[in-house]
């Protein structure tokens, strides 16, 4: 099975910039070299704790910010100083927080057609079209397309920060946290849309999550593992969580005072 997405040696640095015209002095490395291939039609997760890398990795992909070095492949293809919508049209990005993602100037159509507009030159009557097919395959009605992101709940912004990646017809979505803002009920049911549209439309995902749980229930590739204290990618044989081992160093409650305390409640 080929590759639709290989990472080789990609790192991420920022400068620390000090001084009246400030000059670069040593640097903050966000994310050390990581290696990593997702198939075509698979989702691979990356799980590591808080402050490790996974976001800036993430916007490293969609093209956000320049990687330090190393190398970006979309099936068999390298991205090398390509242009935003290169990168728009290959692989999009769904974001942790699904309101703040959204512009709230804009209502719900006009987000919608930004990328239609942008990345494939649609005239109006096929971006229409689109938009009501995307819509329909995420459960939203179409009287939504008129309001404005603060209308909607934290899963119905969710489901049009989806339905937004869908537009610009990329084949690899890289999902960053995206239920980790919701209720557990929301969760599932964005965790099974993530499914279907997957089936539906032959997409392959980057799962990102600190929840071990999330990813061991939508990895279909053994998910790896990335920490700031290590190299970046390790396969994860035995589910662990990373962000166990700070509390190794905790001390455990007395059972009697927590079943007391229970009783209390």
């Amino acid at each position: 099975m080929s590759d639709a997405l290989r990472l080789t040696a990609l790192e991420k640095t920022f400068p620390i910039r000090r001084g009246l015209f400030r000059t670069a002095r040593g640097g903050v490395r966000a994310v050390r070299p990581i290696t990593l291939a997702v198939p075509v039609g698979e989702t691979l997760g990356i799980v590591g704790e808080s402050g490790c890398g996974k976001s800036t990795l993430a916007r490293m992909l969609v093209g956000l910010i320049p990687p330090s070095a190393g190398r970006i492949e979309i099936d068999g293809q390298a991205l090398r100083r390509a242009d935003p919508a290169t990168f728009g049209r290959q692989i999009q990005y769904v974001f942790q927080d699904p309101i703040s993602s959204l512009n709230p100037r804009k209502t719900i159509r006009q987000i919608m057609e930004v990328p239609l507009r942008r990345l494939h030159r649609m005239p109006r009557a096929a971006r229409e079209a689109r938009i009501a097919e995307i819509f329909a395959s995420v459960n939203l009605r179409a009287e939504f397309l008129d309001r404005y992101p603060h209308e909607f709940s934290g899963g119905q912004a969710q489901r049009i920060g989806i339905a937004r990646a869908l537009a610009a017809q990329a084949r690899i979505l890289i999902l960053d946290e995206p239920v980790s803002a919701l209720d557990v009920s929301v969760q599932a049911q964005v965790l099974n849309l993530l499914a279907d549209l997957k089936a539906e439309f032959g997409l392959t995902y980057l799962f990102i999550s600190h929840d071990l749980a999330v990813v061991e229930a939508v990895a279909t590739a053994s998910p790896c593992s990335i920490s700031a204290a290590r190299r970046a990618e390790q396969p994860l044989g035995l589910l662990q969580q990373p962000a166990a081992r700070p509390n190794q160093a905790v001390p455990q409650p007395d059972s009697l005072v927590l079943e007391a305390a229970r009783a209390r409640l």
